[in-house]
């Protein structure tokens, strides 16, 4: 997929402006968003997501437009596990309603410009390296098998703070109380750090551990940069909206875990099939391409990642479901 550098730079260009318009839309006034307006702006999101598919297909083949499809899927999927993480960090931080939204905000920008470095360099390595599949296979099946064991970040609804937050804590002079959206304030002719402060580098730190496992995850999906680019960018865009909207959905989403686990799991089976089938390690098969491995269709993989999502889901509301009615006869 050749793309031209006047795209990569519209692309950026539109991204970059949406953000700068956020920032100043909500830090002129921070509020907690109604369901309506959540709604109609993750509607926005997943429309453009869904007319920038259209026009991948379009312009350059339905292969590449299943790829990015595929890729999008997969990153929304791994950032609603986030929205757990950050639903325990903004409880545990007491963060004011009305300015959890500056919070996620700005985690978000910070999530774009990390992924941007994880993409850049995860792409370097691929063209670099046909061997860097077996990593990633093999990252992506250990997470797998973490998950599936309950050993994720937000297993029993505990935050363990960072080492970078309990640096600053311990090293930065902060106040105890919430200044707006301000992350720095001037008293008594010193200068502190606000709780914003904490929440902002907490979101970061997070983000940049989810982003160990998601940017390997969409490389098993397509190689292509920009493709990994923009399915981060258009799965990033709507966080926001979905944190507000669907708040206490993320509760009954039970078999969640479960459901990702399988999905990475299958990734990373797929990523070293993949490397078998482009082997050139000299002590695998005397460094020759393993001809009987196969290499799984973007077809089949789009298939099972809507499998996969859509049994997750439907299973985990028919069991909150079930719950609550043994609770309610109880």
């Amino acid at each position: 997929m050749h793309v031209e550098p006047w795209v990569w730079a519209v692309t950026l260009t539109l991204a970059i402006g949406f953000l700068i318009f956020d920032v100043f839309y909500i830090g002129r006034r921070p509020h907690e968003p109604s369901m309506g307006e959540s709604a109609r702006h993750l509607a926005f999101f997943i429309g453009a997501a869904a007319v920038f598919a259209i026009g991948v297909f379009v312009v350059s083949g339905s292969s590449y437009g299943a790829e990015f499809v595929g890729g999008w899927l997969t990153e929304y999927s791994l950032s609603v596990d986030n929205l757990f993480v950050f639903l325990i960090i903004m409880t545990k931080l007491r963060v004011p309603r009305e300015l959890q939204q500056s919070a996620l905000l700005v985690g978000i920008v910070l999530a774009l410009i990390l992924r941007g470095a994880f993409i850049a360099a995860g792409a370097a390595a691929i063209n670099t390296f046909s061997w860097v599949f077996y990593l990633f296979g093999a990252f992506l099946v250990f997470t797998a098998v973490r998950l599936a064991r309950g050993e994720d970040m937000d297993s029993g609804g505990e935050y363990d703070e960072g080492r970078a937050v309990r640096w600053i804590r311990r090293r930065v002079p902060s106040t105890d109380d919430y200044h707006g959206a301000h992350l720095v304030v001037r008293r008594d002719g010193r200068r502190l750090i606000t709780p914003m402060m904490i929440v902002i580098v907490a979101l970061g730190t997070t983000d940049l551990l989810f982003a160990l496992d998601s940017i390997p995850a969409i490389y098993g999906i397509t190689q292509e940069a920009y493709l990994v680019l923009t399915a981060n960018i258009f799965a990033l865009m709507g966080l926001r909206q979905l944190y507000f909207l669907i708040g206490g959905l993320l509760e009954r989403l039970v078999y969640l875990s479960v459901g990702l686990s399988v999905l990475l799991g299958f990734i990373g089976i797929k990523l070293i099939l993949h490397a078998l089938h482009e082997n050139e390690l000299p002590f695998i098969n005397g460094g020759e391409h393993v001809s009987g491995a196969p290499d799984v269709p973007i077809w089949l993989s789009l298939i099972v990642i809507v499998g996969i999502l859509l049994i997750t889901v439907v299973a985990s509301l028919a069991k909150s479901r079930r719950d609550a009615s043994r609770a309610a006869v109880s």
